[in-house]
């Protein structure tokens, strides 16, 4: 497949973009079929409706169905105040909350639902779990995102989400190495900074990627010793960490390039091409619609002159297509759309033991 390819094609592979609107436009036909982007993410201002989720979903597989691969279409469903479903479904209660529980039965039971709406939906990505651990005194970003204040709770009710997600043969994305719990500030606003990657912050990570872990997000944040001013997210010097030190050899992605912390620091153009110089396999981006088309254009051009080397790109897209293939991603799937109400009372009955158990101490 990767010898089919032209070098565009190969670069589109890398490039995930979120949406405007609830409908297919002008901007995202571009991106599908002249840039032959290799992801779309949707978010709750995408659509109404369960059925209006499940269209979109189904016309964006039809309208790539005429490029070479197949697109993942992601979503950033964790549950609690971080919830993309639609009105119809109810929501899952936190991370923090389910995991006080102390029973990982709930836990994998919430997870078990997630992979069962998102599988049968259409999506095949999904930016979860949080693997961060919430410390005293850090960010309110991650709170009650995360499974606990301590790695051995984050990794067995993370992993646990992992596990039934790929399950369902939904691409469990963990996230945010190194773990931005250990962080004062919000990178959606502020560039967050570590002294270096702290052995318990990381814990829950190594954990996963023992476990067969196939994807991963990098945080917005500075490791000074490594990384010094540049983000984790793009540091060459930082991936090559991930990749030699923790012997990880699936998908990696940068958080969104949007985000203040790193928009405002470098500019759209220059944080892409760091994304990609940096050894990232997936770029997850949301410009302006020129912006989005000069940064797809400028690396075309960067890989044409040698900036970047087109053996980089291949390394990259090889790891996209094997987890593709893995994950038996594909537009011409049936969208069956799943059992509101028998989800809904899957749901209720969680949340429902979630209350009456729940042992918040602090």
């Amino acid at each position: 497949m990767l010898k089919e390819l032209t070098l565009n094609e190969k670069i589109g592979q890398m490039m995930m973009v979120g949406m405007d609107g609830n409908t297919i436009d002008d901007r995202i036909k571009k991106l599908i079929l002249n840039y032959k982007v290799g992801g779309v993410i949707l978010y709750r201002k995408n659509f109404k409706t369960y059925n209006d989720m499940l269209k979109l979903i189904y016309d964006l597989k039809e309208l790539n169905s005429s490029n070479k691969v197949p697109l993942f279409i992601a979503i950033d469903q964790e549950g609690g105040r971080v919830n993309r479903m639609p009105p119809e479904i109810h929501n899952i209660k936190n991370a923090y909350t389910l995991a006080k529980t102390k029973n990982a039965n709930v836990v994998r039971e919430a997870a078990d639902i997630t992979g069962t709406i998102l599988e049968e939906s259409g999506f095949n990505m999904n930016f979860s779990p949080v693997l961060d651990i919430l410390e005293k005194g850090t960010t309110e970003a991650i709170g009650n995102r995360c499974y606990g204040d301590n790695p051995q709770d984050v990794s067995e009710y993370g992993i646990q989400v992992m596990n039934q997600l790929q399950k369902h043969k939904v691409i469990s994305v963990i996230k945010h190495f190194p773990g931005q719990g250990a962080s004062k500030f919000d990178s959606h606003y502020i560039l967050p900074s570590v002294k270096h990657i702290d052995k318990n912050h990381v814990k829950p990570f190594v954990d996963a990627i023992e476990q067969g872990a196939d994807a991963m997000m990098v945080a917005h944040m500075r490791i000074k010793n490594i990384s010094r001013f540049t983000p984790a997210s793009l540091s060459k010097k930082v991936i090559r960490e991930i990749r030699l030190n923790y012997n990880y050899k699936g998908l990696i992605m940068t958080d969104d390039l949007k985000m203040r912390a790193v928009r405002y620091l470098y500019g759209t153009r220059r944080a892409v091409k760091m994304a990609f110089n940096a050894g990232n396999d997936l770029v997850l981006f949301r410009f302006k619609r020129t912006d989005e088309e000069k940064c797809i254009r400028y690396i075309q051009r960067l890989v044409r002159i040698g900036k970047i080397s087109e053996q980089r790109i291949n390394q990259s897209v090889m790891r996209i297509l094997d987890v593709k293939e893995k994950y038996e991603v594909s537009d011409q799937k049936e969208i069956k759309g799943c059992n509101i109400e028998e989800i809904n009372n899957r749901i209720d009955t969680v949340n429902s033991y979630v209350e009456e158990n729940c042992k918040i101490t602090r």
